[in-house]
């Protein structure tokens, strides 16, 4: 599936090292390297304990993880709005994003420069939403002046668009993102056709020094959590110093220097995951001796469309879906026991597929 976590933040807060991490522990991958599809682009295994216990049941030939993908975007400074810094580049590519990863600086370095001179997260958060929020407004704006006139002849499609139009307007205006806006179901996918900015789910990723890893006494990482709980935004707390330097390393020594500080995964494992679950993903699995494999799929997604990832073809020859559940195969330790138990349920085309579903598709040719 072709989505993707922009990573973005104010210069010198971290950005780079944390992507640069991300690199190295694709490229651990052995079956799944580290691909570069552009020079800040890259595409990462997504850790999952799940999968291995599944390679353990059916020894299968070969084991394929479900990917993400994250884009590393120019920083932002003030002013980028108009233009400024990098500005019209880095919007122009977070506007392509699905999802925000925020880099928020939490630690003090007097050897790392910070942009505004001191470091203050809210306000580096707020210049960056600021900057967001004008550019949503420039190009909202834009686009009402058109559809206005299409509605004064009368369009009852522009009218329900221009309404929409009118409650994020009013948002944006006020300082606030588009995603605050309460909208109906109907609203919100009239929505998604603006690409708006401030309308992405965003993940803030705390990033702190080396020698704050091991305490949860950070005054700087308080703040940010905060913050994200008035917008309802998951935070995510790491060392990209700490992260660039394990990511390199065995699976066996990264976890021997994790145990060391009391963690029993990376910063880096808990951003991907929570990076996933922000785009609204969920995995299913198909198993067998040849393949175990991890599939991606819309949360609520029904059985036809959740087979249609593993081929368009499946979702119109769909049939019917064979499922276990995960915990019964990790409980049983074999498929076979399972399906004796009864626990194997036969789901038709109204099914929804839930996350750890191991999945048979049954489809016409």
């Amino acid at each position: 599936m072709a989505l993707n976590c922009g990573i973005v933040g104010l210069p010198n807060v971290g950005k780079s090292t944390i992507f640069n991490a991300l690199t190295k522990a694709g490229a651990q991958a052995a079956n799944y390297p580290f691909c570069t599809i552009e020079p800040n682009t890259g595409v990462v295994e997504v850790p999952d304990e799940r999968l291995n216990r599944l390679a353990e049941v059916y020894k299968p030939k070969r084991t394929v993880p479900t990917m993400i993908e994250f884009v590393d975007i120019a920083g932002l400074v003030k002013g980028a709005s108009q233009g400024e810094g990098l500005g019209n580049q880095f919007l122009s590519h977070i506007r392509e994003v699905d999802a925000i990863c925020h880099v928020v600086r939490a630690f003090q370095d007097e050897n790392i420069t910070h942009v505004h001179g001191k470091v203050d997260p809210i306000e580096d958060i707020t210049v960056i939403n600021y900057e967001l929020i004008l550019a949503d407004l420039d190009s909202l704006e834009k686009q009402q002046q058109r559809v206005a006139k299409t509605a004064k002849t009368g369009n009852k499609e522009a009218g329900e668009i221009l309404s929409v139009m009118d409650k994020i307007l009013d948002a944006l205006k006020k300082g606030n993102r588009a995603s605050t806006v309460e909208l109906g179901d109907e609203e919100s996918k009239i929505a998604k056709k603006f690409n708006l900015i401030t309308i992405k789910p965003v993940l803030y990723v705390a990033n702190i020094l080396d020698s704050d890893v091991k305490t949860s006494e950070n005054p700087l990482v308080k703040t940010i959590i905060d913050f994200a709980s008035k917008e309802n935004a998951p935070v995510v707390v790491l060392c990209g110093r700490f992260e660039e330097e394990i990511s390199g390393l065995e699976k066996e020594d990264q976890l021997a220097f994790l145990e060391e500080i009391g963690e029993k995964e990376s910063g880096l494992s808990r951003m991907i995951r929570a990076s996933y679950k922000l785009l609204g993903l969920i995995t299913f699995f198909t198993a067998g001796v040849e393949e175990v494999r991890a599939w991606t799929t819309h949360q609520g997604s029904t059985g036809p469309v959740a087979a249609s990832v593993i081929h368009s073809d499946f979702e119109k020859g769909y049939i019917r879906a064979e499922v276990m559940r995960y915990e019964d195969i990790d409980r049983t330790g074999d498929g076979a026991k399972v399906k004796d138990e009864g626990k194997l349920r036969v789901e038709g085309k109204e099914y929804i597929v839930q996350d750890g579903d191991v999945i048979y598709f049954r489809v016409n040719a």
